[in-house]
């Protein structure tokens, strides 16, 4: 079934294989006709993704970056949009030679084909694919990467793990295996038998169960394994690592461990995301993308949430989060402000609850509340200081009003050497791009005690970018004299990245054009997030 947790058993696999001594890779394969997740609401699948080389993928290539501590990108996704795009591609400019091109076997080898060049590219001694969806649902694209996967085991060695589910209603409080045992047998109509069994649910599946499966479907009982809810997903490696599922992957590929497992430093970091803390810091998220009905959805901003974990870790402090909608009214927006410790304005697009994030961001500046805004949080940072500071009334961002008198945000002409997707009068910064940090400000301090530069001696750093929209360079000069520091600007100087107020008038107010949520790790907080937090916690953090 869906979001059962197949990115993150697949992503503590991966992790497991790697301490052993191996190289590792993973590729996420989604059955969406989107070409990549980038136009996708992250109310409808989540917090896309974004990579180093620029692109914008499912929430699980988060994990897997964050288990592996590797970067990944292009070759770690494919979606069925882009290898129908692909193969359409081809086909039109002759590539099959007249061929009749069916989705079996042309969409099947552009996957295969695939994989095989993922494992070539990064030298992988081990490949750990993730088939998204659910096995035998009726959108499942007539299982082409099942088909893809069947085949492969001709000519290669290839171990299939199944991620099932089995639940335990709660009017009669024990396991019903029955759905599973549905879901291995439309596996099994795919030609494909798993090797390994993964058993999620809410409490530990027993022997009894554990051994049914085992004996209905001929799997090796010692391959069957319990993977119930447990408390931080980031526990999972080391519950599977208790249970042995490293080695018998290894003992399935008749290989050795190259060298004995070390985990600690993970397990050091679990434990203490587990630990309840004495002292905890409070932080707002004010956003547009968590209601769903009547639920409130965090996916929509999972890499923030987890960069803000990353760091009240560091801090042994625990993390309190405020959801705030920023389309609530002004009253209600400002009260639910009153008792938080720090404020973040995340990414956003188009007008839609624009005016709730403008109001966040004067409350922390007013107020002098620790404030980090990313990307569009940065943009209306500078256009609250615009309107409310440098008296210009009418500023706006022209994503917003296209005809307001003061553009502090605007569209510029396309420049190949910056912009990677070309649009309709507005082009877009997709990916890593390097940037100039002024030396004494709040930023730079920040990325030299945490070690977050790049190239020190050139003040050089590195952000991951997703936006169309950029400052207006007019309004540099006004907004400096006014207060608003410009700590940070592209190696040419055109482009701003980062905007702040010193620490003479704010414990923290920092703005930034990238997104540093996207290279948090457990191990290796983001520096900006460490000192977020840290003056929230100064601010007062609460008891």
């Amino acid at each position: 079934m869906s979001a059962v947790g197949k990115g993150v058993t697949a992503a503590s696999i991966a992790m497991l294989l790697q301490k052993h001594g191996y190289r590792v890779t993973s590729i996420k394969c989604e059955n969406n006709l989107n070409v990549d997740f980038g136009t996708i609401n992250p109310i409808e699948h989540g917090d896309p993704f974004l990579c180093f080389d620029g692109l914008e993928a499912d929430i699980d290539l988060g994990n897997y970056e964050r288990f592996l501590e590797q970067e990944v990108g292009h070759p770690n996704f494919m979606t069925m949009g882009e290898l129908y795009q692909t193969v359409i591609k081809n086909e039109r400019s002759m590539k099959y030679e007249g061929e009749d091109v069916e989705p079996i076997p042309h969409i099947t080898n552009e996957i295969t084909r695939r994989f095989y060049e993922t494992a070539e590219k990064t030298k992988a001694d081990f490949v750990v694919i993730e088939l998204g969806g659910t096995v035998g649902e009726y959108e499942n694209n007539n299982g082409l990467y099942y088909e893809a996967a069947r085949r492969m085991a001709f000519c290669s060695k290839v171990a299939h793990v199944h991620v099932t589910y089995v639940p335990i209603p709660p009017h009669i409080g024990e396991p019903k295996t029955k759905p599973a045992q549905f879901g291995i047998k439309s596996l099994m109509t795919m030609g494909i038998l798993p090797d390994f069994l993964v058993i999620r649910s809410e409490e530990i599946i027993d022997d009894q169960r554990r051994y049914k499966f085992a004996y209905k479907f001929d799997i090796n009982p010692e391959n069957v394994f319990s993977d119930e809810n447990l408390d931080v997903i980031e526990e999972v490696p080391l519950h599977l690592l208790k249970q042995k599922l490293d080695l018998r992957i290894l003992k399935f590929f008749k290989m050795k461990a190259k060298k004995k497992i070390d985990i600690s430093a993970w397990e050091k970091y679990v434990n203490s995301l587990k630990t309840a803390k004495k002292r905890k810091v409070k932080v707002a998220i004010v956003g547009k993308y968590f209601s769903t009905g009547k639920s409130t959805l965090t996916d929509s901003y999972y890499a923030l949430i987890k960069a803000l974990e990353h760091a009240s870790v560091f801090h042994e402090y625990d993390l309190e989060l405020s959801l705030i909608n920023s389309e609530i009214g002004k009253k209600d927006l400002l009260d639910k402000l009153e008792d938080v410790d720090g404020i973040v304005v995340p990414i956003g697009w188009g007008a839609r609850g624009v005016d709730g994030k403008i109001e966040a961001v004067k409350f922390a500046r007013e107020n002098k509340i620790p404030y980090l805004g990313l990307c569009y949080g940065m943009q209306l940072a500078c256009v609250e200081f615009a309107r409310n500071v440098a008296g210009l009334k009418d500023a706006h961002s022209v994503e917003v009003d296209p005809k307001t008198k003061h553009k502090i945000i605007h569209k510029v002409p396309f420049n190949r050497k910056y912009q990677v997707i070309k649009g309709d009068g507005c082009s877009m910064r997709l990916g890593s791009f390097d940037c100039i940090l002024k030396k004494g400000t709040v930023t730079y301090k920040s990325y030299k005690k945490h070690k977050g530069f790049k190239n020190e001696s050139k003040s050089l750093i590195s952000e991951r970018h997703r936006h169309r929209f950029e400052f207006n360079n007019k309004y540099r000069e006004i907004l400096s004299k006014n207060g608003l520091v410009f700590s940070g600007t592209s190696p040419d100087g055109y482009f701003v990245e980062f905007v702040e107020l010193p620490r003479s008038v704010h414990p923290f107010f920092v703005g930034t054009q990238g997104h540093p949520e996207y290279k948090s790790r457990p191990l290796a907080p983001h520096p900006l997030f460490i000192d977020f937090l840290k003056a929230g916690i100064e601010k007062g953090g609460h008891t």
